[in-house]
């Protein structure tokens, strides 16, 4: 039995920063991970010619102060995502090329009604407290209803509410009705509202890292390497007024207490003793993950920026849902990236692999041409299938979550303390939201042991 200070579950960001500042602050740690490998949600894959591949979380924004300064303490720059050239929408079979923002080809009424919706959600957002958006003026009202009633209440048009969906709902990789208004806007607000969510230059999509999001988690591994232990499933954690043990495949450790930084998707997969709060386990019960392929696929070069487009395409309900640019900062080879979120990244599921693959590249020429049918390879990361994420690359509160189990997301339940994206009051289902976290759990469970002496 390893007998440390503190011991955290998960080595994702959230739980790598917070084994990290626990570490630094001269406090001995063990980090359990059930996978084979670090870095949670995000996947870093190097070539062999030293191209990378990031198969899941990628970006960095303006205002995610905290992986920023993972990146500053280890070195690692970054670089801005290419939005040279015009993107397109897809809308009704209808191909929309565009420079800027906006679609101005499509239906005037149909682009009047994205913005007014868009703006009047960005106002909404400033309406829900950031740390507690159970308490905002219309929380009862707003978790009631789905994002989908929602849309339907405010979309003129055909075009104006699928645009509305996939801009909106994509985000948690479910069906629009699945989602509680409300926690679209503490997640949308949390950021600075949906011009910051769905936004490139200037937004979520601004930057990566050079080297991938590998190049950061990596370095913080190797700092925790005595106190690692992979392929480590977390069964059982039992306190009591001294401790914890936290039982694991092959490991068991006795620690102060513990930090649990995985998803709330399978935050249910571990037996609590004694049993958690009620209201606490129903919200592990409540909150999912959803469905999200992430495709990669390498050509010699990035052909499409020679035709003049940037690469980011988008087309609602398709097999294809998103398509953007995932060159390196060499921008050689050619790497484009395909996301297909929600109902649609199911349906795929259902496909053999050669038959995803030909609806994945038969997508890609339809949008940038005869170019794009033989590439060199092609990558496929079928997030909903992963056992130790649960899903999707954020879980979600369906209607009525936020308002009666929401205010449970943080404190801790005795020696237990929860870190992870979604319990961040800020970036919230960001990267910078999992380290920000990590380092909150962090500070919190040395707060806790500074308490009991005094």
């Amino acid at each position: 039995m390893a007998d440390v200070d503190y011991c955290v579950v998960g080595a994702g960001f959230a739980g790598l920063t917070a084994a990290l500042r626990l570490k630094q602050a001269g406090r001995s740690v063990a980090l359990l991970e059930a996978r084979d490998r670090v870095g949670g949600r995000t996947f870093t894959v190097t070539r062999d010619d030293g191209s990378w591949i990031d198969r899941g979380g990628a970006w960095v924004g303006p205002g995610q102060d905290r992986i920023h300064a993972l990146m500053d303490e280890f070195g690692v720059p970054e670089y801005k995502q290419n939005h040279d050239g015009d993107a397109m929408m897809i809308v009704d079979g209808k191909k929309h090329r565009y420079g800027g923002t906006i679609p101005w080809s499509m239906s005037p009424w149909a682009v009047t009604n994205l913005g007014v919706g868009l703006t009047v959600l960005e106002e909404m957002c400033k309406a829900v407290p950031r740390e507690s958006p159970w308490e905002a003026k219309k929380a009862d009202e707003w978790d009631r209803i789905s994002l989908a009633e929602w849309i339907e209440k405010n979309s003129l048009s055909k075009q104006a509410r699928e645009m509305l969906d996939m801009a909106l709902a994509g985000t948690y990789t479910s069906a629009a009705s699945e989602t509680s208004l409300l926690w679209m806007l503490t997640q949308m607000g949390s950021g600075g509202g949906p011009g910051f969510v769905i936004g490139g230059k200037g937004g979520a999509q601004d930057a990566r890292p050079v080297g991938g999001m590998g190049a950061i988690y990596r370095p913080m591994a190797a700092e925790l390497v005595d106190a690692l232990h992979l392929s480590q499933p977390v069964q059982q954690i039992s306190q009591d007024a001294d401790g914890v043990t936290v039982s694991a495949a092959d490991v068991t450790v006795r620690a102060r207490r513990v930090i649990v930084a995985i998803p709330l998707a399978i935050a249910t997969s571990i037996v609590y003793e004694p049993a958690l709060p009620v209201d606490r386990a129903f919200l592990h019960q409540r909150m999912p993950s959803g469905a999200v392929i992430k495709v990669s696929v390498i050509y010699d070069e990035p052909f499409w920026r020679a035709d003049g487009f940037s690469g980011q395409s988008s087309s609602p309900n398709s097999p294809a849902t998103l398509t953007i640019d995932a060159c390196t900062d060499t921008a050689d080879p050619g790497i484009m990236c395909i996301i297909t979120e929600g109902p649609a990244a199911r349906r795929l599921t259902k496909l053999d692999e050669a038959e995803r693959k030909a609806v994945f590249i038969g997508e890609l020429v339809d949008r940038f041409g005869s170019k794009a049918k033989t590439p060199l390879e092609l990558h496929e990361q079928n997030w909903t299938v992963e056992r130790y994420s649960g899903g999707g690359m954020i879980g979600h509160a369906p209607t009525g979550v936020l308002t009666q189990f929401g205010y449970t997301l943080r404190p801790p339940c005795g020696r237990v303390h929860w870190a992870g994206t979604e319990s961040s009051a800020v970036m919230c289902g960001w990267i910078d939201g999992a380290v920000r976290s990590g380092e909150r759990a962090a500070s919190e469970v040395m707060a806790a042991e500074t308490a009991a002496v005094s």
